[in-house]
């Protein structure tokens, strides 16, 4: 926080009284009575005190920060934050591709969220002029997490970033800090803004508008806002970088389920496709025919012609690219309304009231949905993995029977991709409202003033995801089934999945793709009642204090689409649906609240400095799913003298389990894993244990088919809360030999140490880690829930929500503002704001080291060790002109699979290292004297078009989506900002 550079801000907010959720003010409240200079409401502290603003390390983005990023996103611009971590965005083509969550509360897609100090999104406080946000909803189960762009940056006046534990302030999920978006409230006048800007590759066209309104009277303050954002898409087929499975390695790694079908099965007989193969590798066993087979051309193939002259032996070259159907950018349009009132009964009673209403479209977009079959593809769908493919079905060459299980079983994988469907499209329709009431004002107490507040609130998102280009399991597998059932079902077609592309028919389709529908719902509804002042006057000054009582009640639900769940003429219950599989959730619980904060001044003006003071607070909360808790904290604030600040604070925190961690039903997360008991997809030789791998069920020369592998996740109502300790420790120096000179008009240091522990965290193992401690030690604790085919394939993956271990993690933020003295050649500002993480280690409840650390790409998120943003702001008349520095430290990773292509640097180590990353970006402003002004803005983001570096282990486009820039990506954007 630039602390002491805010104190005119600070008189500045004091010219109005805040309750929590009510924000800054751009004009005073009209009030003659000017006693209301004390009530300043800052983030981090429920004292309203000018005095003690600083206590804690805030980053404030104020409006000019934020227009100057040229982005239109909240969850995008806080993103950029040194001490940001991996949070989803638009970036993230989420749907159809990343399965739910193995944190069992779904994928939040289209969303952005936020995260602090790389412990996770759900562990970031989201508030709103100081009240809590209602969770997201991406009808893709019940999220933990605050969705960002349910929130127009339109009506944002400032963004402050509390990077610190403040549960005892603020309640669960402050752990790694919090954000508060301040609004706007004194408005006088309109103000229309349109931007624009797109891609130099001429596509993700962005554009938007916004307005505003706003009107100051004796007695009330009047805002009104809308705004509109549409952004374009970015498909992966325009990047170069993105349009392979892993950069560099063309299709080794693209899927076995094609176009042609990949058919792998035991004939009857050998032949020229099919030859006598010793598949186990063991020569005391003899060869079979066996088939591992494609065809290039495709034919109809009617009652077994064609076979076997028309097929070749499958192999990398006939793999298929799913990479060109994603997108690196998702389309997201977003529109709003809000408004809010304030109405002054007296200078000392006032009433507020707020609403909003916020619409997201949103849309993802995976290849046309691949069919697998056969024990070999690990589906989990008895309809898939049990299969039988009859030999009288009108499109089976191969004159057999081809069975999965069983007597005469002799499927092992059959991977079918029918383009003729198109790629999957998933639809997002997110629908946010907003309403709060309340009262608050001040009052006399002896000769101490005193502030009050009483709020309450109701918030709800809503979301319905529809999805093109999925299918009914249950219907394809009865199409290729005994042709005499489907021909006495209504509406069922023979389905050809051996002809190659354009075999199968609209008929066909008709039969087996259906128009999926999810749908979520999340609600909040909260009141708080709060007091503030001074109890009475110490040897050093008034003793202050806050205290607050708090309700919420928590609402959630997930409906998938009733295809994931029929019920069958004999009362089973079955799931038809080929694509990611998910049960309904729902839940509630609520929570009571009671706070205490006090500020003790331990000295003034003595031989140790100006000020001492010791800040306590407490909070104990009665949650009704599992309990009490308390949590304490306690701070020092020490002004050293006027130029030099230090302070420290320690707390304990917790985060209470979400609904979808609590009741989340059973789904599954289609997760890239490599097996070390199998033959690599590369032809890697396998790396586990053979004595062990042979334990476990896996025959001698087992392949891996497919890198793809389905993970069941879920939640857990036995869960406890996650607890925490965070500690920092830091100062603020703005020496006074920096102050006023020929050379620097303001010089402001700052440097902050944190730590940050947390027990009992809520995760899921790392399932690559799970699956290769099952591997090395056959530890029931890791083994358990991961069951292998009669060919040795993973066909189950149970990977459930528990409180593993620990998560301890430490660094530094280091900080310079630096103001030059005004010339003729105009004023200049440097800000130079960097976060050194310099440890980060995760531990699992039975000792297991998660994968995760600093310096190291995991899991599509990366901790860099170095993070750095500076920005040059230089303002003459009227131009401006600002120069920022986005500077990402390198990172290293496994490169798994692909360590066999050049493009892993390190082989004989199996690691890729991602080279350090720099991004330039550049705006220019000319301000017009037009009615109240008219502001011209152009700018370009990534001015030197710099590529993210190639990630092997990342799920997407060949890169980390949550830590870099899209490739390709200078971005060219313009702004007009006309006031009246």
């Amino acid at each position: 926080m630039r602390s002491l550079r805010r104190k005119t801000l600070a008189v500045q907010c004091a010219l109005w009284l805040a309750l929590p959720g009510l924000a800054a003010a751009q004009e005073a409240p009209p009030s003659d009575d000017p006693t209301t200079l004390d009530a300043v409401e800052v983030t981090g502290t429920r004292i309203r005190k000018a005095e003690i603003e600083s206590q804690t390390p805030v980053q404030t983005l104020t409006r000019e920060d934020i227009e100057r990023t040229g982005l239109t996103s909240i969850g995008d611009i806080v993103q950029e934050l040194t001490g940001s971590g991996s949070a989803l965005n638009t970036k993230f083509n989420s749907s159809g591709n990343f399965g739910f969550s193995p944190n069992g509360d779904g994928v939040g897609a289209g969303s952005a969220q936020v995260d602090l100090r790389h412990l996770g999104p759900k562990r970031v406080l989201v508030l709103v002029d100081g009240m809590r946000w209602v969770n997201e909803s991406s009808a893709s189960g019940v999220g933990a997490a605050t969705d960002l762009n349910t929130i127009p940056l339109a009506l944002v006046e400032r963004i402050e970033v509390l990077e610190d534990g403040a549960s005892s302030l603020y309640g669960s999920d402050a752990i790694a800090g919090v954000v508060n978006i301040i609004t706007r409230r004194n408005y006088e006048g309109g103000q229309i803004t349109l931007n624009y800007g797109q891609y130099d590759k001429g596509d993700g066209e962005l554009s938007g508008v916004d307005l505003a309104w706003g009107t100051n009277t004796d007695k009330m303050n009047l805002f009104l806002g809308a705004s509109h954002v549409d952004q374009e898409p970015v498909y992966s087929r325009d990047r170069a970088q993105a349009r392979e499975p892993i950069p560099g390695t063309g299709l080794t790694f693209g899927s076995s389920a094609t176009p042609n079908g990949r058919f792998v099965f035991f004939p009857n007989a050998p032949s020229s496709a099919c030859p006598l193969t010793d598949v186990d590798d063991d020569p005391a066993t003899p060869a079979v025919p066996f088939c591992d087979i494609t065809t290039p051309n495709g034919s109809s193939f009617p009652n077994g012609v064609g076979y076997p002259n028309d097929f070749i032996g499958f192999d990398t070259p006939n793999r298929f690219n799913f990479a060109e159907y994603n997108m690196v950018l998702t389309p997201s349009k977003r529109s709003g309304v809000f408004g809010q009132i304030r109405y002054y009964f007296t200078d000392d009673v006032h009433w507020y009231a707020k609403a909003l209403y916020n619409r997201r479209e949103s849309t993802n977009q995976a290849a046309p949905e691949p069919l697998f079959f056969g024990p070999d593809a690990g589906t989990g769908n008895p309809y898939a993995d049990d299969i039988t493919i009859s030999a009288l079905n009108p499109y089976n060459p191969f004159g057999i029977d081809l069975v999965s299980s069983g007597p005469g079983a002799n499927l092992v994988l059959i991977g079918r991709r029918p383009v003729e469907g198109g790629p999957r499209v998933f639809e997002q329709e997110v629908d946010t409202q907003y309403f709060a009431t309340g009262l608050d004002g001040s009052f006399e107490l002896g000769e101490r003033s005193w502030f009050w507040d009483v709020n309450a609130a109701w918030s709800k998102n809503e979301a319905e995801q529809t999805n093109y280009g999925s299918y009914n399991i249950f219907n394809v597998a009865m199409a290729l089934g005994d042709p005499a059932v489907c021909a006495a079902t209504p509406g069922c077609v023979p389905l050809n999945i051996f002809g190659g592309p354009g075999t199968i028919t609209p008929e066909m389709l008709a039969w087996i793709q259906p128009v999926v529908r999810d749908r979520s719902e999340q609600k909040l509804s909260q009141f708080t009642a709060n007091i503030s002042g001074d109890l009475f006057e110490m040897w050093a000054g008034p003793l202050s204090m806050a205290a607050g009582y708090e309700y919420r009640k928590y609402e959630g639900s997930y409906t998938p689409d009733p295809l994931n769940y029929v019920t069958m003429p004999d009362g089973t219950v079955e799931n038809h649906y080929n694509g990611v599989p998910s049960l309904p959730t729902s839940g509630e619980y609520d929570v009571n609240e009671v706070y205490l904060e006090l500020n003790v001044p331990l000295f003034r003006d003595s031989p140790f400095g100006k000020s001492l003071d010791l800040s306590l607070a407490g909070r104990y909360s009665d949650y009704s799913s599992f309990g009490g808790q308390f949590t304490p904290k306690y701070g020092l604030r020490w002004q050293v003298a006027d130029e030099l600040l230090l302070r420290a604070t320690y707390a304990e925190g917790f985060r209470a389990p979400s609904i979808g961690e609590l009741y989340g039903s059973a789904s599954r997360a289609d997760l890239q894993l490599d097996d070390p008991c199998l033959i690599g997809v590369d032809g890697s030789a396998p790396t586990g244990n053979a004595a062990n791998c042979a334990a476990l069920g896996v025959p001698p020369g087992a392949a891996q088919s497919n890198s793809q592998i389905s993970v069941t996740t879920g939640g857990n109502p036995e869960l406890d809360p996650e607890t925490a300790r965070s500690f920092t420790a830091g100062l603020v120096f703005s020496p006074s030999f920096a102050s006023g000179v020929s050379w620097s008009d303001r010089l402001d240091l700052e440097l902050t140490f944190y730590r940050h522990s947390i027990e009992g965290a809520v995760q899921a193992i790392d399932a690559q880690t799970q699956l290769d401690l099952c591997v090395a030690t056959l530890d029931p604790r890791y083994c358990d829930g991961i069951t292998r085919s009669s060919v040795g394939s993973i066909n189950g993956f149970n990977n459930r929500l528990t409180n593993l271990g620990s998560i301890k993690t430490d660094g530094w933020d280091a900080d310079v503002f630096w103001t030059l003295p005004e010339t003729s050649f105009g004023q200049f500002k440097l800000s130079w704001q960097n976060t050194f993480v310099t440890r980060y280690e995760a531990i699992g409840a039975a000792g297991q080291v998660q994968p995760r650390r600093v310096g190291v790409e995991v899991t599509d998120s990366a901790i860099p060790d170095w993070t750095s943003n500076a920005t040059l702001d230089w303002r003459y008349n009227h131009w401006s002109a600002s120069w920022t520095v986005r500077h990402i430290s390198e990172l290293e990773e496994e490169c798994g699979d692909a360590v066999a292509f050049p493009v892993c640097s390190d082989p004989s180590e199996g690691t890729n290292k991602l080279d350090a990353t720099t991004y330039h970006d550049v705006q220019l402003g000319y301000r017009f004297d037009l009615l109240k002004g008219l502001q011209l803005t152009g700018g370009v983001n990534n001015l030197f078009d710099e590529d993210p570096p190639i990630c092997l282990s990342c799920s997407l486009n060949g890169y980390d989506a949550s830590t870099y820039d899209i490739p390709g990506g200078r971005f060219f954007y313009l702004r007009a900002d006309l006031r009246f």
